[in-house]
């Protein structure tokens, strides 16, 4: 019998016959070998092949490293769902860069931060943003100044030319096959650098890797079940941790990718009936915008559209309400740090026999890791210990796996608490349940503690989500002289509804124990980022004035 020991392995070394390192251009490239003539996307009343769309890649590719691009250097994009965001997708790696999607609802501060920071050498601007570009460029000395690229597209043909700028088409033309492209040799170098909010101080760039985007992509496609050619409605930001990934996905399963420059409600159900949508993804408040979209907005879907969400819980009124408009949904959490989502509510058959109440909530659970993330747990951020899987115990939601992060650029002590006893660490509060399933509670910032007792924003969240006049609420705490903090609910109410201050806190009343009910009701429109993702951070500032 041979054992492990008898086995000699000492001449068995890496070469290109049985190692290659794992990155995202691969996917275009198989597709392209399949596939060539699938749609790869629809923009309007254009639309490119998978052919036309990797051609077009490796001439970008070239025109790049002709301009001056070298390995590891910064490639900006400010753009919004169009094709050019696609093809940045996989060109900028081609060069051998490091692709950083900006925020398009950025001030020209944050921007300018942004490029500083990333040390940007070429940024591609969509025409919408060329006034917030001006801005952000004028005091970076000329020659650190990150070359201009205008992606044209004629659903928003108006703007500024800007100084010494190149059109994609440029970098295009120039291209020529005689160019060496960068594929990465080692598949932890950098691939993407992505920021987070900075809703505390400056934002911190967040660095994946070619291995990590791999896996997200192939991950995405293991726990939806996409099968081959979906038809993908880009309703969340590319620029969102490279749209969770999915630009790779959806390239990697021959899919098509439907472009929407506006999100809005008509738009949605529009592309969906035109091209016979089968999947997309976005926030909350994407789920809430096609709910309470008006008659005439509304059209039939006549197939079940998959629609992914995550950031905060979706209420399980707000779940049931989606899946009445012919929407199913699949619950999705994770950060930033690890390429957007990581976790799943992985679904089992005999909750379907659960009625609405009960499965609403086994929806709302956040879940279980993917299956390319190796562990999800729930610790005691101090000892470090696992929590009871009792589903009331509160821990820190904490991660290990490839799926996580390099580390966030230029920013060591950040990345040395993130990466804390070598787990990552969220920040984010939650428990375990009896079936390994997690649940979130809260941010770590956000728990309120009132008389000593720890309060659940997200429970009076979803409470309040239970009143029909309630469309969008948040919960912060407001400090209190006696008790220290207190609830503080900010509501926007449905068009046409009216409410007051005590009918709502009655309402909390008849649903919750007493000290948990919100003692302040603030009417008033909440604050949210460009992906849904309500700013906490001002309702918290706004509490402490009220």
């Amino acid at each position: 019998m041979t054992t492990p020991s008898d086995i000699d392995t000492s001449s068995w070394k890496k070469n290109k016959a049985n190692h290659w390192a794992l990155t995202p251009i691969s996917f275009l490239e198989r597709t392209n070998q399949i596939w060539p003539e699938k749609t790869a996307w629809i923009h309007g009343s254009k639309s490119n092949t998978y052919k036309e769309l990797r051609t077009r890649c490796l001439k970008i590719a070239r025109g790049l490293i002709i301009k001056g691009i070298k390995k590891g250097d910064t490639v900006a994009a400010i753009l919004p769902n169009v094709p050019a965001m696609i093809e940045c997708h996989f060109s900028v790696m081609m060069a051998g860069a490091i692709l950083n999607t900006i925020n398009t609802r950025l001030d020209s501060k944050a921007i300018n931060f942004i490029l500083q920071h990333g040390k940007a050498k070429m940024i591609f601007v969509d025409p919408e943003f060329d006034k917030v570009i001006a801005e952000a460029i004028r005091d970076i000395p000329e020659k650190k100044r990150p070359l201009i690229i205008r992606c044209k597209d004629e659903e928003f043909i108006k703007g500024t030319p800007l100084k010494n700028e190149v059109t994609n088409d440029d970098l295009a033309n120039i291209g020529d096959k005689k160019t060496s492209l960068h594929w990465p040799e080692n598949e932890w170098d950098a691939c993407s650098l992505n920021y987070t909010s900075g809703t505390t101080g400056d934002p911190k760039g967040v660095l994946y890797h070619h291995r990590g985007a791999w896996l997200t992509a192939i991950g995405n496609q293991m726990v939806w079940s996409m099968g081959k050619h979906p038809i993908y409605l880009w309703t969340l930001p590319m620029f969102h941790c490279n749209g969770w990934c999915f630009p790779w996905t959806i390239t990697a399963m021959a899919g098509t990718h439907i472009c929407l420059r506006n999100v809005t409600a008509k738009n949605i159900y529009d592309s969906i009936t035109k091209h016979n949508v089968t999947h997309m993804c976005g926030a909350p408040i994407i789920l809430s915008m096609i709910i309470n979209a008006k008659k005439h907005e509304v059209k039939p879907i006549k197939n079940k559209v998959g629609i992914m969400t995550a950031a905060a819980p979706p209420p399980p009124a707000m779940l049931a309400g989606i899946e009445e408009k012919g929407f199913e949904v699949t619950h999705v959490y994770g950060l930033t740090e690890v390429y957007g989502p990581a976790v799943i509510c992985e679904w089992k058959e005999e909750w379907n026999n659960l009625k609405a109440g009960p499965k609403s909530e086994k929806k709302a659970r956040q879940g279980v890791q993917y299956p390319t993330l190796e562990e999800l747990s729930i610790r005691d951020p101090e000892t470090m210990k696992s929590v009871p899987r009792d589903g009331k115990t509160l821990g820190e939601v904490m991660m290990r796996g490839n799926m996580v992060m390099k580390g966030y650029h230029n920013n060591k002590k950040a990345t040395d608490e993130a990466f804390s006893g070598d787990w990552f660490h969220t920040g984010d509060l939650g428990v375990m349940h009896e079936d390994g399933y997690i649940e979130l509670k809260d941010r770590s910032k956000d728990i309120i503690i009132s008389g000593g007792e720890n309060i659940s924003s997200i429970e009076i969240e979803e409470t309040l989500y239970k009143n029909n006049k309630v469309l969008l609420v948040a919960v912060v705490a407001k400090p209190d002289n006696i008790w220290g903090e207190t609830p503080c609910a900010f509501i926007e109410l449905k068009n046409g509804q009216q409410a007051s201050e005590k009918e709502i806190i009655d309402f909390c009343k008849s649903h919750l124990a007493n000290f948990k009910c919100p003692k302040k009701i603030v009417f008033q429109v909440i604050p949210k980022t460009s992906t849904g993702k309500i700013q906490k951070f001002q309702l918290r500032e706004l509490a402490k004035e009220l």
